[in-house]
């Protein structure tokens, strides 16, 4: 998994005041736990370009005058309105603790049930994973080779060794969706079926009316 790198610098005050101070000087108050100590901090809201507004999922280096941690992102705090980034919570990473993160989903492969006319319906975007941090991958691959029209992948039927899903079990993943396209041609050949079945009774309904 990649890194990348922030710096920030210590929180002298730790309240709406300062917090607020912090947001219109363009930066975002931030803390970090986890480890030994929690640490107040705030960083440049231009520096999470990298961490926060990517599809990618990193792990960060950071640096808070002159001390060095390494840490995951937990959780982000938006405005509901104006959207902006209001605070960011990190979680150090310690040797042999298991953390949680929400790695990518990426379908692999290309379905049978796709080429035949059905419709790729990606139902979750992420997935959630406890592990080690050495042991998260970049994106969870899920093989949709043998995907025909109808059938999906659930969270059940994806292991990786050393990682524990905490979605539910039955949840899918990735499924392949008939469409009207499909539905309606399977149901074009039974009109005319139906019909030339029907003819012979009709006949034979029809023969006593005429005798008479």
């Amino acid at each position: 998994m990649k890194s990348v790198s922030i710096s920030g610098s210590p929180r002298v005050n730790v309240g709406k005041t300062d917090a607020t101070a912090l947001r219109n000087a363009k930066q975002v108050p931030c803390v970090l736990y986890g480890g030994k100590e929690q640490v107040h901090f705030s960083v440049l809201e231009a520096d999470f370009k990298n961490l926060i507004y990517t599809p990618s999922v990193n792990t960060v280096n950071l640096d808070i005058a002159g001390k060095k941690y390494n840490a995951i992102l937990q959780e982000a705090q938006f405005h509901s309105v104006k959207d902006n980034l209001l605070h960011v919570d990190f979680l150090e990473i310690v040797a042999g603790k298991p953390v949680t993160m929400n790695i990518p989903v990426r379908t692999t492969g290309t379905s049978p049930g796709v080429r035949n006319g059905g419709k790729l319906n990606k139902k979750l975007k992420t997935l959630r994973v406890k592990g080690l941090v050495e042991k998260m991958p970049d994106t969870i691959d899920v093989a949709i080779d043998n995907l025909e029209i109808g059938q999906g992948v659930r969270v059940s039927d994806i292991k990786l060794d050393g990682l524990t899903f905490l979605n539910a079990q039955n949840i899918t993943v990735v499924s392949v969706q008939i469409t009207r396209a499909v539905a309606a041609e399977a149901a074009a050949p039974a009109a005319p079926a139906a019909a030339k079945a029907a003819a012979p009774a009709a006949a034979k309904a029809a023969a006593p009316a005429a005798k008479k």
